[in-house]
């Protein structure tokens, strides 16, 4: 095969040693020629052997030793498509453009093309006259107007329309068929044979053929002028055999000859178009509510914000906010942008988000997502993410980027639908001749058969048994707070064994927070009552913990360290109300030293008690029971002498345990990793019930934890199966991308979420199980309409053709299949694959 060549525009080349390093490593790839980098143009130009590499390839290999390629990313909304062969057709054609198009992806159940392209090379524009070329549309957005708006308004146009074709077909097609069916069961008498009964057949059945069934001929000629065959060839040459067969009939009759024979096949023609055209319809409205959650987040926006601009406050459109503006929200608005609060309390509803229905607190220094609901208190806050960086807006992208994406379980049947036309006309070519010079039957019953082989065969069930479950299976984890990148991801976590769950922040809440607060007996008790006076308006039963705990909080309200301010959040969460210390002194690694009212308070840990000389109380063997629990013990002395002891731990996060069950009844063996000493490790993992713990295990080294649990499955078993890694921060961003599905909590960062395959907006590590289930029913909905799409045409193709004559026991419907009942099934074949996939949404 020839070489190809092209040239790529690429980033992140800061010197000659940069392009060197390209030109290096890309000139190892097998099938590379050459490959010339110049740094002075940033350009790549490589030549290499189509047939063992593609521009995919190259690209990923520039990704993958640290440089970028400037590509071009754009997903344009496709019309005039009635079938999976017409996404191909668009498909071909853009691939043809290569090199200057990297990829081009088309899905036939969103009806969008996603296209990476060079745009040095190639604009947008030529793509669009591409795909005009190829007979097909692309909607395109006037400059004030959003594509979203255009596109909805597209399809509803298109249901519009074939909605009227539909029952244009039915008002000349039902009176057609009656005619004819009581014509031909003798019940209307002699009168129904004369001349003008034939012509009127005739009248009845050309606006059906000619207009309703328009679509099907400028979609079969389509489809043909690009080198392909799709269903309309199908449906237009099945359709065009009964009429044209009937035409020809008629007019011999009417000049009075009966060579041609007596029965005509109007009414089969027209039933056909209509039936097919209800199909279709069912079909176009079905995908559309596939897509419902899109549309659901879309109008989650809110249309106006109220700002702060020259001391007063304005409404303006939301497309207005800019990053910075002082928004107001009043209670029952919708909050319009991504921000942080700078004055104002509140309960905010992020069910639509997050899928959790609990409205969770907000104050001064909380963040807020745009398209949420401020339920109780009136906030201000100031605009960090307005337009396509809000949160909403990301969210809606991976899902459509997800919903454009191709499984790779589609790859099969793809391949089936590139040769399913043209092996259904060579069916139906043989079925003809078989009928008609083996069996002897005679040309109109043989031309009958073939005709139910054309029309009964549909190849759109191949195409919409995978897009459509993916569809509905992101739409329906987006409700939930669980967004796939791709379906790829989508599809990859059905066959996981093993989920790796980082502890800090993803099993824990990656804070410390008091656990236990233990007083000492005798003469300390009496002093922190005296010490925290009345100030304290509880039962008397827990008067000495938040006496102590209230002495701890006073002393620690000057301390920035994560367990003062864990101790202070304590305190205040049970009411109390600590005072500024007097004196305040932080020794580094060791505690604090405070003068609260007349009072010397020291914490920290035990060192720090025995270089203070201070009576421990016998509070040791206490002490030693807490840090056998991977506590960290914070001893409390007041006056020389302990007064006690706070015990502070990184807790686990209310819903992880009942998460480690979800995943252990779905088969899956759970892994906790963590840079904690053993006994603090297995602590944790012994009270959720982990299968496995990793401990100290550094930052750097979780990813190859995950690549030995990887190659160990490998050497126990060939089975199906993957590794999951869940995780939150920057340092598990390797980890996520090494496993086989990478699980990012949405608390986390924005490193570790751009690694990750699935992203669990809502933080909460039960929707890691509910994603995996998620991904199983998925798979078993593609599973269940792959197999319906195979059984159907495999079942009814030969049906059709006639291959249960010889079966005199069986009812003459199913022994010669009319024409009519094989429209009829192939219109509610392609229906019942997307209502199949609908049910996920229940």
């Amino acid at each position: 095969m020839t070489e190809k060549q092209v040239t790529l525009p690429i980033t992140g080349m800061h010197c000659t040693n940069c392009s060197d390093t390209v030109a290096r490593e890309l000139g190892k790839l097998d099938g590379v020629a050459t490959a010339n980098v110049n740094y002075a143009t940033e350009k790549a130009t490589i030549a290499f052997n189509p047939s063992i590499l593609s521009e995919n390839t190259i690209i990923e290999r520039i990704k993958d030793i640290g440089y970028g390629v400037a590509t071009g990313e754009i997903e344009l909304p496709i019309t005039g498509m009635h079938c999976v062969n017409c996404a191909a057709t668009v498909e071909k054609t853009l691939n043809e453009m290569r090199p200057s198009v990297v990829s081009a992806t088309v899905n036939f159940a969103t009806e969008k093309a996603k296209i990476v392209y060079l745009p040095g090379q190639v604009a947008p524009t030529d793509l669009i006259a591409a795909i005009e070329k190829a007979g097909y549309g692309v909607v395109e957005a006037a400059p004030d107007r959003q594509l979203a708006d255009v596109e909805q308004a597209t399809r509803e146009a298109e249901i519009d329309e074939q909605t009227r074709k539909f029952w244009i077909g039915v008002a000349f097609s039902l009176p057609l068929f009656i005619f004819s069916m009581a014509r031909d069961f003798a019940l209307l008498g002699a009168w129904s044979h004369a001349l003008w009964g034939y012509w009127l057949m005739f009248v009845l059945a050309t606006p059906v053929q000619f207009y309703v069934g328009w679509d099907y001929y400028t979609g079969g000629f389509k489809a043909l002028r690009n080198g392909a065959a799709n269903m309309d060839v199908l449906v237009a040459m099945g359709s065009s055999a009964a009429f044209f067969y009937s035409l020809p009939v008629t007019i011999a009759l009417t000049l009075g000859s009966t060579a041609l024979g007596n029965h005509v096949y109007f009414e089969t023609a027209a039933v056909i178009i209509t039936l097919i055209k209800l199909g279709k319809l069912l079909e176009v409205r079905a995908k559309d509510q596939t897509g419902a959650a899109i549309k659901k987040l879309m109008g989650l926006q809110a249309k106006t914000a109220c700002v702060v601009r020259n001391s007063e406050e304005i409404d303006i459109p939301i497309e207005q906010v800019v990053v910075g503006d002082v928004v107001i929200v009043r209670p029952g608005e919708r909050i319009p942008v991504d921000g942080v609060i700078i004055e104002g309390d509140s309960a905010v509803d992020e069910s639509m988000l997050t899928g959790e229905s609990i409205p969770v607190d907000k104050g001064k220094g909380d963040s807020v997502i745009g398209a949420t609901i401020n339920k109780q208190g009136r906030l201000k806050f100031e605009a960090h993410k307005v337009g396509a960086e809000t949160a909403l807006a990301q969210i809606i992208r991976l899902v459509q980027e997800a919903q454009g994406s191709k499984a790779p379980i589609q790859r099969l049947a793809d391949r089936v639908a590139s040769v399913f036309v043209p092996a259904v006309i060579a069916i139906a070519a043989l079925t003809l001749l078989v009928w008609w010079f083996v069996v002897d039957a005679g040309f109109t019953p043989s031309m009958i058969r073939m005709v139910a082989v054309l029309v009964i065969a549909c190849p759109c069930t191949l195409g919409l048994a995978t897009p459509t479950a993916i569809m509905v299976g992101t739409s329906r984890g987006a409700e939930q707070g669980i967004l796939f990148k791709d379906s790829k991801a989508l599809e990859l976590a059905h066959s996981l064994n093993v989920v790796i769950l980082d502890k800090t922040g993803t099993i824990t809440t990656g804070e410390p927070s008091v656990t236990d607060v233990v007083v000492a007996e005798g003469d300390a008790l009496s002093v922190i009552t005296k010490a925290s006076g009345n100030r304290i308006e509880i039962e008397e039963t827990q008067k000495r913990e938040a006496a102590l705990l209230w002495l701890a909080a006073s002393a620690e309200r000057g301390s920035e360290h994560p367990i003062g301010e864990a101790i202070v959040r304590s305190a205040q969460a049970r009411g109390l109300s600590p005072v500024e210390p007097c004196q305040f002194e932080a020794l580094a690694g060791h505690g604090v030293i405070a003068q609260v009212e007349e009072h010397q308070v020291v914490l920290g840990n035990l060192k720090m008690m025995n270089e203070q000389n201070v009576d421990l109380n016998d509070l040791g063997t206490e002490a030693a029971k807490l840090q056998a629990g991977a506590k960290s013990v914070i001893w409390v002395a007041v006056d020389g002498k302990a007064a006690g002891l706070i015990a502070v731990a990184d807790t686990i996060k209310p819903g992880s345990k009942e998460a480690v069950d979800q995943m252990h009844r779905l088969g899956l063996q759970v892994v906790m990793v963590t840079g904690d000493n053993q006994a603090t490790a297995e602590s944790i993992g012994n009270a959720l019930g982990i299968d496995r713990i990793l401990a100290e295990v550094l930052p750097g080294a979780k990813a190859a934890e995950v690549e030995n649990l990887q190659r160990e499955m490998k050497g126990e078993s060939q089975a199906i199966g993957g590794v999951a890694m869940v995780g939150d921060g920057i340092n598990d961003a390797p980890a996520l991308a090494q496993a086989d599905v990478g699980i990012a909590i949405g608390t986390g960062t924005d490193v570790a979420m751009e690694a990750a395959d699935v992203t669990l907006i809502s933080g909460d590590l039960r929707s890691v199980p509910q994603a995996i289930a998620l991904s199983k029913a998925t798979m078993r909905v593609i599973k269940q309409n792959l197999f319906w799409a195979f059984f159907y045409n495999v079942l009814l193709i030969p049906v059709a053709a006639g291959v249960l004559h010889p079966f005199t026991f069986l009812p003459m419907m199913l022994r010669a299949l009319h024409p009519v009942l094989a429209a009829l099934a192939m219109a509610f074949s392609s229906v019942t694959v997307v209502t199949n996939s609908l049910r996920m949404k229940r």
